[in-house]
């Protein structure tokens, strides 16, 4: 049971990561060299490359990160199934 909560806290912890790397594109001033910003770039640059692009924007928005939570969210959800199965 402890496997499950570890893993959900860091699915969570990486989910926010995300968000923040999105909420960065919308700060035209943002300093790509900071640290903290170049941490959170090169932690989840292995998540968003695979989706930059799947889906054309529609205007200004981009839609393929909706698209990426969308399927991490049914990847941890079945892993986190797998998880219990194996725990009990």
């Amino acid at each position: 049971m402890r496997i499950i909560a570890v893993a959900d806290l860091l699915f969570e912890l990486y989910t926010w990561i995300l968000v923040a790397r999105f909420l960065l594109t919308w700060i035209p001033s943002v300093d790509y060299s900071h640290p903290v910003v170049r941490f959170i770039h090169r932690a989840t640059d292995v998540v968003v490359r695979p989706f930059r692009g799947i889906l054309p924007p529609m205007g200004a928005i981009d839609f393929s990160p909706l698209l990426m939570f969308l399927v991490l969210r049914m990847a941890y959800s079945l892993l986190r199934r797998l998880l219990f199965v194996f725990a009990f």
